[in-house]
């Protein structure tokens, strides 16, 4: 077994922090309308990657840490939608579309990767 790493260590979480960042500075730009009709959910999603992954990483079995995992990965593919949704409607740029885009794609194999090795952990005990 590995040496623990602190859940602000964990490149995951680091990642899912940054993805809220960059979400908190677009919704921060939008008029009220926008705000409500999509931004409070494109909000919730993206922040519900990084805090299913803390929550996840705080689980002592490995089902219960797949789960909050899984549900990460349900976040973060919600929010590629909300994105996609923004970019379509032109209250994203194409710059900023395909950054939260990239940004994405890299915290959905760190998720998967981490998926995959709980499931790797629990097959050696």
């Amino acid at each position: 077994m590995g040496e623990y790493i602190p859940l602000e260590k964990l490149e995951v979480y680091i990642l899912a922090r940054g993805y809220s960042t960059l979400a908190w500075v677009i919704y921060e730009g939008f008029d009220w309308q926008p705000r409500k009709i999509i931004g409070d959910q494109m909000i919730r999603s993206v922040d519900s990657v990084g805090a299913n992954v803390a929550e996840g990483y705080g689980r002592y079995h490995y089902l219960d840490k797949c789960k909050f995992y899984y549900n990460a990965r349900g976040s973060l593919l919600e929010s590629r939608h909300w994105f996609s949704v923004l970019f379509e409607r032109t209250l994203i740029d194409e710059e900023t579309f395909l950054q939260t885009k990239k940004l994405a794609e890299e915290i959905h194999v760190k998720v998967n990767a981490l998926i995959q090795s709980q499931r790797a952990n629990n097959n050696k005990q």
